[in-house]
């Protein structure tokens, strides 16, 4: 056995123990067994780095699952000097075999010292070695792409699966028309990553078939992630089946199409969005309220006005950033109002929106806003009455120079600069 994939090994044993947390004596052996394998391991990919591409090739069929994966992490650390490997990964792609996602995290075997490793360490997602040769096969490049192309329609589900996802990582147009027409792969995990691979390549040919999976298909996820696909390629001809998709049972294809049609920015979805403000899923009025301030059109200002008494404040904070993004002079008192909401975001949000405005109708209430109980709001509030320039605010900005919060003094200071650069 070589020496790196004997350092893999252990790698595979350390996986085994795991990552728990616990302080009776088997969990305590465990935590000793894996401190002991650590010492002793060397981290993995350091030491892959001294092997040949030959030598790692060779380590690709190993039985321990994070041995293989571990493998492909190496080879994908070579980037076009593994282009000899190229067929060995692409018949690893079918490799299912779940193993932890910190296989190929090599700070991870570093981290003895640390107290709050438990802490810093966040519950993802198992890896695959298929996933893993996914990867080493994008970082490798375009001489991947035809050996990747005819597992797509031909390999194992997984396989299909990861083939996707690099043809997607490639960005390769040639792949447009082979994913269009994977389509109707029978599975949706299939499907969802092709879908994704085709927003990824951002050709306008796919957005009717695209718009055909966002209010066609049977599965959730692939509809969602058409949503995705068709506000990354950004194309207009997408908008309405966005609005229908808008409508979906499933409340994050409405929350994506909401993206989507705030990326796209085609003022025809204003009225789509604003009866989005209906929904009854907070985060999906956010997301409407959002695309309607990124679409920067004047006739959305009714719908953002009443959304500025939605009872989720993070719609409330959104909307006073639309009603600033789109900058109609009909939004000032609305967000006056604003500058008392009971949370203090949602008030910080309004004081920069009145700022973005510059409409002098603001100053008086800027100026009463300068006693709020949040520092964080008294210093946006200066930098509004900063931005408006207007005389009247010198008093209370003088006043401000004296605030308990060193960073309300710091954005008064600038502000009483900017009021008297325009008198």
């Amino acid at each position: 056995m070589s020496p790196a994939l004997a350092s893999t090994a252990c790698a595979a044993l350390v996986l085994a123990v795991g990552f728990g947390v616990g302080s009776s004596p088997a969990a305590v052996a465990a935590d000793d067994a894996v401190s002991a394998v650590k010492r002793t391991a060397a981290a993995p990919l350091a030491t892959m780095r001294h092997d040949t591409v030959a030598s790692l090739i060779a380590q690709l069929d190993s039985p321990v699952p994070a041995a293989r994966a571990l493998v492909a992490c190496a080879l994908a650390e070579r980037k076009a000097d593994a282009a000899p490997a190229v067929a060995s990964l692409v018949a690893l792609l079918d490799d299912d075999a779940e193993v932890s996602p910190y296989v190929c995290r090599e700070e991870w075997w570093t981290n003895d010292d640390e107290p709050d490793i438990a802490g810093r360490w966040q519950p993802t997602e198992p890896t695959t070695p298929g996933q893993e040769a996914a990867r080493a096969l994008a970082r490798i490049g375009t001489i991947a792409f035809d050996p990747v192309l005819r597992v797509l329609p031909a390999g194992g589900g997984h396989a299909r699966r990861n083939a996707a996802w690099v043809l997607g990582a490639l960005r390769d147009e040639r792949a447009v028309a082979p994913l269009i027409a994977q389509l109707g792969d029978k599975l949706a995990t299939v499907r969802e990553h092709v879908v994704w691979a085709l927003g990824a390549i951002r050709d306008e040919r796919a957005v009717d078939p695209l718009g055909r999976v966002v209010t066609q298909d049977d599965s959730a996820d692939v509809r969602r992630q058409s949503a995705w696909a068709l506000g990354a390629i950004r194309d207009a001809r997408a908008v309405d089946a966005l609005l229908r998709a808008l409508k979906d049972r499933d409340h994050g294809v409405r929350h994506q199409s909401a993206w989507a049609l705030g990326a796209i920015r085609d003022v025809r979805a204003i009225d789509g969005l604003a009866g989005a403000l209906g929904d009854t899923q907070s985060d999906v009025r956010k997301q409407a309220v959002w695309a309607m301030g990124a679409i920067g059109d004047a006739r959305a200002m009714p719908g953002l006005t009443a959304a500025l008494q939605d009872k989720d404040a993070d719609v409330r904070h959104q909307a006073a950033w639309a009603l600033g993004a789109i900058r109609d002079p009909r939004a000032v008192e609305p967000l006056l109002r604003g500058l008392k909401d009971p949370e203090g975001n949602v008030r910080k949000q309004a004081a920069w929106a009145l700022g973005a405005i510059r409409d002098a109708r603001a100053v008086d209430g800027l100026i009463a806003a300068l006693n709020d109980a949040h520092g964080a709001v008294r210093k946006q509030v200066a930098w509004a009455l900063g931005a408006i320039g207007d005389g009247r605010a010198t008093d209370g900005l003088t006043a401000a120079l004296q605030d308990t919060d060193a960073d309300v003094r710091k954005q008064a200071a600038w502000a009483l600069g900017a009021v008297v650069r325009r008198q």
